[in-house]
């Protein structure tokens, strides 16, 4: 029997997010491997399987997680190897800043193995709910927070910036579970670039246990380096300034709009 791999998301909260085919792929996995943050998470997925193994033992403190993530796809791959349909259970969507299903189903797949990756609601689904952001209204930029100060990237203060992973802020290394507040004074002087310093940004963190409280912080810019932050907050700044108005291009829509109605005027009637 040939093998077979599933990265399946099952949502940020507990229990609330999980689409039936994403549990049909876990219940009738041979093995299911779990990249979840919390060990009621994974005790929950043993209820629905009983060969659940933790990729969270994969991780240590000082340890690159270049290693870490190629000690996962090691695992996962061994087990579809050896004929199995083998499911990796992913917290939130298994493809956002997620690089071990990305990896693991590319090897699959170089290996003639079936792979899939079946979509779940991401962190930024329960932000945009939970903060009432509508991306199409602004628009909205979304770094993760090291990469956004490691390259000079574009942005545009009219529209929404999330800054994601905002507690390893400026790590090099791969190998730290934080960074401090040396590191994000730095993210807000280069912030300070383009906003005011007393600009209000929101600390936003989604719920994992139904009874978990969802993070919506506002603080001020200059608050951040002090603020109480953890591997899963993120930061999200709201807009600073308002749309620009781009003239020439209105300028050219305007005439094809006169020209349009010249041309309707053209049409004779039957």
């Amino acid at each position: 029997m040939a093998g077979s791999l599933a990265c399946v998301g099952i949502g940020m909260t507990l229990g609330a997010h999980i689409c039936p085919l994403a549990r049909s792929y876990i219940e009738q996995a041979d093995v299911v491997f779990s990249g979840v943050s919390n060990g009621i998470v994974e005790l929950w997925l043993q209820e629905m399987h009983g060969d659940v193994r933790s990729l969270q033992v994969y991780y240590d403190e000082g340890k690159s997680r270049h290693v870490t993530y190629r000690e996962m796809v090691d695992a996962i791959l061994a087990e579809v190897r050896q004929g199995k349909k083998v499911v990796g259970a992913f917290y939130g969507h298994p493809g956002v800043f997620a690089q071990a299903p990305h990896r693991s189903i590319e090897a699959a797949r170089a290996e003639g193995f079936e792979a899939v990756m079946v979509p779940g609601i991401s962190a930024e689904d329960c932000l945009i709910a939970d903060l009432g952001i509508d991306p199409g209204q602004f628009g909205c930029q979304q770094f993760e927070a090291s990469q956004f100060m490691f390259y000079q990237r574009r942005f545009d203060p009219s529209c929404y910036l999330i800054l994601w992973q905002i507690g390893l802020a400026g790590d090099k290394s791969m190998a730290r579970f934080a960074t401090g507040k040396a590191h994000r004074q730095v993210l807000i002087e280069l912030l300070a670039e383009t906003y005011p310093l007393d600009h209000q940004v929101i600390l936003y963190e989604a719920a994992v246990l139904p009874i978990d409280k969802v993070r919506k912080q506002s603080l001020a810019l200059r608050e951040l380096a002090d603020a109480e932050i953890f591997m899963h907050t993120t930061l999200v700044i709201p807009p600073s300034e308002k749309m620009r108005p781009n003239p020439t291009i209105l300028e050219k829509l305007a005439k094809l709009e006169t020209a349009h109605r010249v041309d309707d005027t053209l049409i004779p009637e039957n």
